[in-house]
């Protein structure tokens, strides 16, 4: 594993926050497998939510990404690229489900229509 705190100087500047994505082993208990959704929405208001990701394949196999920790913002004609993880990786993907949330408990559902949807595999960036 990488110690963070050594990193710090170098992923830190005193300008602006950094983030940083290391790569994990492919095996148990460090294995997450990223994805990069790129999604162009249709709505006409500002959404702000988040979005999990599920992918099935051919057998009916499927896994879920884990939810991000901020919120995403989806604007009308504007792309919106999401980190997204997964435990474990599936090779020849079926189907492909969003599900968008916005967390809260009482108010209107609403609902996030898209235009345009990406989703590449940074650890395999061929498929």
């Amino acid at each position: 594993g990488y110690h963070a705190d050594r990193w710090k100087k170098l992923l830190i500047p005193n300008t602006s926050p950094t983030k940083a994505y290391f790569d994990t082993s492919d095996q148990d208990p460090f294995c997450m497998y990223n994805y990069l959704l790129d999604i162009t929405t249709w709505n006409k208001s500002i959404r702000r939510g988040f979005i999990k990701v599920k992918i099935t394949d051919y057998a009916g196999n499927t896994i879920e990404s884990q939810m991000n920790s901020e919120a995403s913002i989806f604007q009308q004609h504007q792309r919106a690229k999401i980190l997204t993880g997964f435990h474990r990786d599936i090779e020849k993907i079926a189907k492909i489900s969003l599900t968008f949330s916005t967390k809260t408990l009482i108010g209107p559902k609403y609902k996030l229509r898209i235009l345009q949807m990406k989703l590449k595999s940074l650890n395999n960036p061929k498929r």
